[in-house]
């Protein structure tokens, strides 16, 4: 072997040598990413009150073990191509200009992960809240980086992308009013009308089976309107949230109960 054989063979061992060692520790990396990630989460989730935020913080956890991934895999990646000699400079802007023509394509693709993160992140939505978004309401059944699935009060699965959200209304978080309009006629004294559905709320309130679902005692707001054939009262209670549909509907069974035996007219 003469010495410019040897030369390129210590060279080229040299450069197999710094592989090696690149992969490595790349692969190091990525077990200490994952079991850093795989910490947190179970700390974030001994802390978790419910099980809704568990499935948020295992969420958050996928997403910030993929982008790990892809970190740790795209710098090991080129550390390689740059030691077996491969020039990454001319890789990279070949990048730059196709990444700048899918840009453009691409634009709403990488809203929606970006609004998708922040959503997950502030925990705006959960797995199994009522919310209402772009127009549409209904059960969040599932929430990734992409795009929100809600299943409204027909069972219709709506797909909203993330980057079409700019206003999340959650009906989810504490608690909730059940807002009640009820109209009676224009002959009928409002004072008792009044009487009558506070006396329905208070004994909703004490009343086993749809107690627990009301947290405050009813509230009657006044008149709301003077319409064509009937006087508007309106009044709220407030309740659990997601039980105010509930118990909006047995307040509306129950008042009806009470205007009869009153002989009070609803129009």
């Amino acid at each position: 072997m003469n010495k410019q054989t040897l030369l390129e063979y210590l060279h080229l061992s040299n450069d197999l040598l710094h592989v090696i060692v690149i992969l490595l520790l790349a692969w190091l990396l990525l077990g200490l990413s994952r079991k850093l990630i795989r910490l947190f989460r179970d700390y974030m989730n001994n802390r978790a009150d419910t099980a809704e935020d568990k499935r948020r913080i295992e969420t958050l956890a996928r997403v910030f073990r993929y982008i790990s991934t892809v970190v740790i895999s795209l710098v090991a990646g080129m550390l390689v191509l740059s030691e077996i000699g491969i020039s990454i400079a001319p890789i990279l802007g070949a990048a730059g200009v196709v990444g700048l023509a899918v840009g453009f394509g691409a634009q709403s693709l990488i809203k929606d992960y970006f609004n998708g993160f922040f959503l997950l992140l502030e925990n705006q939505i959960r797995q199994g809240d009522v919310i209402e978004v772009c127009e549409k309401i209904g059960v969040v059944e599932d929430i990734t980086l992409r795009y929100v699935c809600l299943r409204d009060n027909e069972g219709s699965v709506h797909y909203v992308p993330n980057g079409q959200i700019s206003i999340v209304t959650n009906k989810s978080r504490d608690y909730a009013y059940a807002l009640i309009d009820i109209g009676v006629a224009y002959r009928e004294d409002m004072a008792e009308v009044g009487q009558v559905v506070v006396e329905v709320g208070r004994a909703m309130r004490a009343e086993a089976g749809i107690s627990a679902s009301i947290l405050d005692d009813i509230e009657v707001q006044g008149v709301q309107e003077l319409a064509d054939s009937a006087v508007i009262l309106r009044c709220r209670i407030k309740t659990v949230a997601l039980d105010q549909w509930n118990v909006r509907r047995a307040f509306l069974g129950r008042i009806k109960q009470a205007f009869d035996a009153r002989g009070i007219e609803i129009p």
